[in-house]
């Protein structure tokens, strides 16, 4: 006893209070507590026992402030208001109380020694996985632990244990108001997102629970990991269709829980930088490896396409040799843990910026990418571990990269292709934060002017910063096309290969290369002849689609007079700038959800008035038809939680969303009937099915016009996307002054495909015989009522489609502002009479491949 009263003398006198050992074993550290939940610092931190005795005493005086119904622990406030959290093994609570014997009650007041838990030993080693018990800081936001007992076997009630220190008196008196009793909750759920527990839901479900008094936790395949820690979820590998478990401790348990499922049980559409990117950039185009080298030419190397095109150039080696800091450090480790606070806090502000940047210019796919590198930035997984080894003396730059690369070892490991290619992005912000720290490991590159560049895998803070107009391909050994790394190539324009192997490095620095990126080749020391073949092909590509551009601003027209307006479809002010330099003829389709996707509160009356009248003005006279808001399915807004949906696809989509939020619909209407010049807006309004929806909002739009005190009517139309709206055409037409063809979502409801389904991606062709039925048939009923047809979907660019959409009827193709030239061409080079016999034989044909193969025949491309 006389040990217990200098431990209390001591705690007084320096303000510090010390925990003796609560049990008679031996120490574990806390990284080494056979439970991710733990050794993460989900509990908070501290320290493990294995026990030598089944008894459990009070490391120091206080309140019993929780005694778990099922004995297995007990949560102890002493005066200070430290929590202390003593937990008898492992899983312990699956045992339901068996074993354990509480000796004391919640709310009693216990002494330093007093026997809180009896347990016997052998039943809860043979029923749970570990009887390592663990004893955590529960409320550690104010309290520290300043020392540590390092090793050795501990005596219960006499041992020094841990000695803590308050950090803030306010954190403290804040901890005290929060507390209260701990309760439990769980549920399994199956995983359906596509990809599985991936960054983008996983970050939306720690999300769902920041600010609720309650700890959660995930479980799957005897693994856990904290809610808060992204990288612990990833590392999971619950992949689509696995059956996770939610686990919540406090006393908002079930509503942290709930919280979580409602996330997590959302149709999720992969990462924030995965799936909604890769749809904004065309999809990758995947070689089939020869099966042994023979099948290849000498000094050939297979690849995977991440981005096509064709290339020549020198091999440029942009592998990053290792940042090596220091591992020990003459500052205290105070000082460096303020030094990594202040990189992590300024890289975030660099990815904020970059973000904010993406998104401007539309490019939302890296936007995306860069804001998921901000949730792992603040991971607390890795920030507590980094502490940790800085705790031990290492250097702020050294914690940083080991912990880093252990993270990168977990996930490495993990068996699923796109949960390992996380890893890029954790070596992407390892680079920033020892950059940020002040270590470089080279001086700026300088890049020949045809630069292929090469490396094991890129990263996208590589990509961002890499002087485009040198660099004509890059290739990589590791990686896939679904990498960050592949999406920012296919939006740059810039031909890349992954998964090219060891042998890709083997190649010579400065050696020249062939890239063939749409065969999935690279060719190395070529002959002259190749490289002569490779720079024509690639010039007479460039040729074809400068000539087009120099007569882009000239209307098109077939060469027997059909008149046919090219439109572009674009998102941005910047798409809109585009379009006007390709010789757009008007805007065909403004997706408006894409102007405020990244917004956390939804755009004001003000707000989309000032956002088309700048794109309007940009447009120097042209007409915009602008698209009401088009959220669900495969796209999300920020400041739009939609209820749960089991098929999103066949949900709240486009103007169905007006029948739980019917404020978004009427704020956006007002803004676009604000627009000025009167007559240079066309409102078109997505996912409508029948004339009944029409006619409801055609005659609010009208009534929202007279309030406005416009005169004069907008013109109003409606996208036919699904099969319903093409067959009731002639319905719909008696209302709206024209109709424009979706044909992405007309394809997918028509053959019932998902279209972001990528093992379906080559079935799920517009030019099926079904689709361009569906298509005859909304022209013909347009035709009745004298009223247009246009098609904005990804029909209306493809080349081979376009002879049988004008054959069909259709007067206005609507295309990515690039393509514009291109299109204008193709139409010139027509002829309508032709067209139309033509395509009236593709209707009667069996397959889209049939079709395509009719086309090529008749009008090949360049």
């Amino acid at each position: 006893m006389r040990r217990v009263e200098e431990s209390r003398l001591k705690s007084h006198s320096e303000g510090h209070i010390v925990l003796l050992a609560p049990m008679t074993g031996l120490v574990v550290p806390l990284a080494n507590v056979p439970d991710p939940v733990f050794s993460g610092g989900m509990f908070g931190d501290g320290i493990g026992i294995d026990p030598l005795e089944g008894k459990l005493v009070a490391p120091c005086d206080g309140v019993v402030m929780h005694l778990a119904r099922t004995g297995h622990a007990v949560t102890i406030t002493t005066a200070e208001g430290a929590e202390i959290l003593l937990h008898i093994g492992i899983d312990t609570v699956e045992l339901n109380g068996r074993g354990f014997a509480p000796m004391i009650e919640q709310g009693a007041a216990v002494r330093t020694g007093d026997v809180l838990i009896e347990f016997d030993q052998d039943v809860v080693a043979r029923n749970a996985p570990s009887l390592v018990s663990v004893i955590a800081i529960a409320n550690s936001d104010a309290f520290g632990i300043v020392e540590r007992a390092d090793s050795g076997t501990l005596k219960a009630g006499q041992s020094p244990l841990l000695t803590l220190r308050a950090k803030d008196g306010a954190a403290v008196a804040a901890s005290r108001e929060a507390s209260s009793v701990s309760e439990e909750a769980r549920q399994s759920i199956v995983l359906e997102h596509a990809g599985g527990l991936h960054a983008r839901p996983a970050a939306r479900a720690r999300e769902a629970a920041r600010g609720l008094d309650a700890r959660v936790e995930v479980r799957f395949d005897g693994k856990k990991a904290a809610i808060e820690s992204v990288v612990g979820l990833l590392g999971l590998g619950a992949g689509q269709g696995a059956t996770v478990e939610i686990v919540g401790i406090g006393a908002q348990a079930q509503a942290a829980v709930d919280a979580v499922v409602r996330e997590l049980t959302r149709e999720a559409h992969g990462e924030a930088e995965e799936k909604p990117a890769r749809q904004m950039s065309p999809a990758p185009v995947t070689a089939v490896r020869p099966q042994g080298a023979d099948s290849l030419a000498p000094n050939t190397l297979a690849g995977v396409c991440a981005a096509p095109g064709i290339a020549v150039g020198k091999l440029v080696r942009w592998d990053d040799a290792d940042i090596d800091p220091p591992e020990t450090t003459g500052n205290t480790p105070a000082a460096e843990s303020r030094q990594l606070d202040k990189a992590l806090a300024a890289v975030d502000a660099e990815l904020n910026t970059t973000v904010r940047d993406a998104s401007q210019r539309g490019a939302h796919g890296e936007a995306g990418i860069f804001a998921v590198h901000r949730v792992l930035l603040e991971d607390p997984t890795l920030i507590d571990a980094a502490r940790d080894l800085i705790s031990l003396g290492k250097s702020a730059g050294f914690a940083w990269r080991e912990t880093i690369r252990a993270q990168i070892g977990v996930l490495s490991k993990v068996d699923d292709a796109l949960l390992a290619e996380r890893a890029a992005d954790l070596r992407d912000i390892e680079k920033r934060v020892l950059r940020a720290l002040g270590y470089s490991n080279a001086a700026a590159r300088s890049l020949p002017d045809e630069a292929v560049l090469s490396a094991g895998e890129f990263t996208p803070s590589d990509l961002s910063s890499l002087d485009r107009k040198r660099v004509t391909a890059l290739v990589m050994a590791r990686g896939g096309a679904t990498s960050h790394a592949a999406i920012i190539a296919r939006q740059a324009g810039i031909p890349a290969l992954v998964a090219m192997g060891d042998a890709l490095h083997a190649i010579a620095d400065g050696t020249q290369v062939v890239v063939d990126a749409t065969a999935g080749r690279l060719e190395y020391a070529p002959s002259a002849l190749d490289v002569e073949r490779a720079r024509s092909e690639r010039e007479r590509l460039a040729g074809v689609r400068e000539a087009n551009r120099r007569t882009s601003q000239q209307a098109a027209a077939t060469r027997d007079g059909r008149a046919i307006e090219v439109a572009a479809n674009i998102a941005t002010l910047d798409d809109a700038t585009t379009a006007v330099d390709n010789g757009a003829d008007a805007v065909g389709l403004l997706r408006t959800e894409l102007l405020f996707i990244h917004r956390q509160a939804a755009p004001t009356v003000d707000d989309h008035r000032q956002s088309y009248q700048s794109i309007v003005e940009a447009l120097q006279g042209r007409t915009a038809i602008i698209r009401t808001l088009d959220v669900g399915a495969d796209k999300e807004v920020d400041y739009l939680t939609l209820p749960p949906e089991p098929n999103p696809a066949l949900g709240l989509r486009g103007i169905r969303l007006a029948q739980v939020r019917p404020d978004l619909l009427e704020d956006q209407l007002r803004g676009l009937l604000a627009v000025q010049p009167v007559g240079k807006v066309r409102i078109l309004l997505p996912m409508v099915t029948d004339a009944g929806e029409l006619v409801r909002l055609r005659k609010r739009i009208d009534e929202l016009s007279a309030e406005s005190g416009r005169t004069d009517k907008i013109e109003v139309g409606v996208m036919i996307e699904v099969p319903s709206a093409a067959l009731l055409a002639d319905q719909l037409s008696k209302h709206a002054d024209f109709l424009s063809i979706g044909t992405n979502d007309l394809t997918q409801y028509t053959l019932a495909m998902d279209r972001c389904q990528p093992d379906l991606a080559a079935q799920a062709d517009g030019l099926h015989p079904a689709v361009l039925r569906l298509v005859s048939a909304a022209v013909q009923g347009a035709e009745k009522h004298g009223k247009w047809v246009g098609v904005c979907g990804a029909l209306a660019g493809d080349p081979l489609a376009v002879p049988l959409l004008v054959g069909l009827g259709v007067t206005e193709l609507s295309v990515d502002p690039v393509s514009v030239p291109g299109i204008k061409a193709r139409v010139r080079n027509l002829d309508y009479q032709l067209c139309r016999q033509r395509a009236q034989d593709a209707l009667a044909l069996e397959s889209a491949q049939a079709v395509r193969a009719l086309s090529r025949e008749i009008w090949p491309q360049d």
